[in-house]
């Protein structure tokens, strides 16, 4: 089990994270529109997973906005932020923000499967139950090309290793 910081505290992660050169476990997650999507609906393209704990706190929306903001000039790309979040939370956000390059996902019917699978099952402390924040790059057949369980929750993501691979 790992732990990641969570303001002065450590909280424990579950699961098995990916690293480069694994393949990206499939799953099922919901939608804003409340239908399922799975990673087989990106069949062909490259995915930039950012799991985040949730979109109503600072960081996740920043990194949100910049995903956004980095998505929308990049070929045959896919970004997907993925928390436990309902899909009605995600839809006011990015109807607020005017975000129109990333897909937003909820964990919501199916958490543990995935929390497990990816490794960002945060287990203990007050965010038990949330996902811990992570970037997982995959290729167009699902090979992991970079991964980071960011080790400060508060902290963003380095999207310049994130993006670089692509």
């Amino acid at each position: 089990m790992t732990t990641v910081g969570y303001g002065d505290d450590h909280v424990e992660v579950g699961g098995r994270f990916p690293v480069p050169g694994d393949i990206a476990p499939s799953f099922s997650l919901t939608g804003r529109d409340m239908n399922e999507v799975s990673l087989e609906d990106f069949a062909g393209k490259r995915k930039v997973l950012s799991i985040v704990p949730s979109i109503d706190t600072g960081t996740c929306a920043t990194s949100t906005r910049k995903f956004n903001e980095q998505a929308s000039g990049l070929d045959n790309t896919v970004v997907l932020v993925i928390s436990a979040d309902l899909p009605f939370a995600a839809g006011r956000f990015c109807g607020a923000e005017g975000l129109d390059s990333v897909l937003m996902l909820s964990t919501f019917r199916h958490h543990g499967d995935f929390v497990k699978s990816f490794g960002v099952d945060i287990r203990s402390g007050r965010p038990r139950g949330l996902c811990a924040r992570a970037v997982i790059v995959l290729d167009e057949n699902n090979r992991v090309l970079h991964s980071e369980l960011v080790d400060q929750i508060k902290n963003e993501p380095d999207y310049e290793a994130a993006l670089s691979v692509l």
